[in-house]
């Protein structure tokens, strides 16, 4: 049998075997909205709040009825039992999604010995539940592949990126060739997304399934999805007919979906120079409505569309990821970050006005792990008497009056600013959540889901 195959059997097992005091559900038709920001933790929520509602405003995230903190925890590829204390989307998400920790840059899959671990989704799924993931990343991107997906590196999205050596960054470099389906694996990140049992599939990455499938130069990964009953939505009036029998795949751009806000005429953090009178400071910037987000759907209007399509009398996981917080902070661009925070709140607000009327829902918002943005004095002491941060800096206006300096000085590349490795909130909402202890580890979420769904999630461990 195929690695795939196995899995497969494994997922029913696990539910068939289960005695059913553990697979039973603790409400009629229990539901689970997990709501991740990419890269959130509080130091981007601040930025957001200072921005979006001001200094002593409020995001809805704050007025949740739980708050705690999570440890992101990774480990190296080489030796399991050494930590890492950075982690990335893959690692973190698949962490959230199966409660085992991973190293950097596997998706679906254990460090070292390449071994597949069930999703939450999954799970679901063979349980008799619904599923549906919204991203604003595209969808073969780390955190929702971690979700539905197991190979060994994030970038082997498409068949022709199953094994690739990138020059420049040889840490980028992969080799799937054990995934490739010729060899009994399950094929590429989108492959597998395009034969999943999902009920609905929603953010970019149109162009990863005009790819062709593993084999073939006339069969389109997009194909593959159609020939597996999905339902192709190219905008959210797409979804307004679909019956909730079908299965819906939403690509709504050909790469990341366009973000909402934006620096001031393009604006970003930039270096601070030097002149014969000492620092120079970048000269403030607003934030405005990006052009080129013009049409893009919203997350809060696909979080409404995929509780809409999971429907009200039928349990579900549901997976929402604003992902372009983090992208956003890996470009130096403070204002598409706060934006992108914006844009989880909203979702959060779309998501607790259906748990106020399905009190079976549990809701969880979270990161898969740190950025390295962070809110510094816009005019530093230690500027005055000549010192200034190494870093990219920016002084953003904002609409109550004041400036607030965004620092990012994790690194001098001209490529991108990395990861933190902080500690990440949680926040929940939800039968249970009162209860729920004040530190957790990040694949706890994972259990807290898989326990209000009534799963069987025994075959994973922290």
């Amino acid at each position: 049998m195929t690695k795939y195959t196995l899995l497969f059997v494994l997922l029913v097992s696990i539910v068939a075997c289960a005695p059913l005091s553990e697979v039973s559900s603790p409400a009629a038709n229990p539901k689970v909205i997990l709501i991740v920001g990419d890269g959130m933790d509080d130091q981007q929520i601040t930025m957001g709040r200072n921005y979006l509602h001001g200094n002593a405003g409020r995001l809805v995230m704050d007025d949740m009825p739980y708050r705690g903190a999570a440890q992101v925890r990774t480990v190296a590829e080489d030796d399991p039992r050494r930590p890492v204390y950075v982690g990335d989307s893959a690692s973190g998400g698949t962490a959230l999604a199966t409660g085992v920790v991973t190293s950097v840059g596997r998706i679906g899959t254990t460090a070292n010995n390449d071994e597949d671990v069930v999703t939450i989704m999954e799970l679901a799924q063979a349980a008799g539940l619904r599923t549906g993931i919204a991203t604003t990343s595209t969808v073969v991107n780390a955190t929702p592949a971690a979700f539905l997906t197991h190979v060994g590196s994030r970038y082997c999205t498409v068949p022709r990126m199953m094994v690739f050596e990138d020059e420049q960054f040889p840490q980028d470099s992969a080799d799937c060739s054990d995934d490739d389906i010729a060899n009994g694996g399950a094929g590429s990140i989108a492959e597998q997304l395009a034969v999943s049992n999902i009920d609905i599939l929603l953010g970019g990455g149109s162009r990863a399934f005009d790819e062709f499938i593993e084999g073939s130069e006339t069969t389109s990964i997009l194909q593959l999805a159609q020939q597996n009953g999905f339902r192709i939505a190219r905008d959210l009036d797409d979804l307004a007919d679909v019956p909730a029998t079908e299965k819906i795949l939403g690509l709504f751009s050909p790469g990341t979906m366009p973000v909402k806000s934006r620096g001031s005429g393009g604006r970003k953090a930039e270096f601070i120079e030097r002149d014969e009178n000492g620092v120079v400071w970048p000269e403030p910037f607003a934030c405005e409505d990006n052009p080129g987000f013009a049409n893009t759907p919203t997350l809060a209007g696909m979080t409404r569309s995929a509780l809409a399509h999971l429907g009200e009398d039928s349990g579900f996981m549901l997976m929402i990821e604003s992902a372009s917080i983090d992208k956003e902070a890996h470009d130096w661009r403070p204002c598409g970050s706060i934006g992108e925070v914006g844009q989880l709140d909203e979702a959060l607000q779309v998501a607790l006005d259906y748990a106020e009327i399905h009190p079976e829902t549990l809701i969880l918002v979270t990161a898969d792990h740190g950025h390295g943005a962070h809110i510094t004095p816009q005019i530093a002491d230690l500027a005055l008497q000549g010192f200034a941060t190494p870093g990219r800096f920016a002084r953003v206006m904002t609409p109550e009056g004041g400036v607030m300096g965004v620092n990012y000085a994790t690194t001098d590349s001209p490529h991108w600013e990395e990861h933190s490795g902080v500690q990440v909130p949680v926040y929940g909402y939800g039968p249970g959540v009162t209860d729920l202890p004040n530190y957790l580890h990040q694949g706890d979420i994972f259990h807290i889901a898989a326990k209000h769904l009534g799963l069987d999630d025994s075959s994973s461990s922290q």
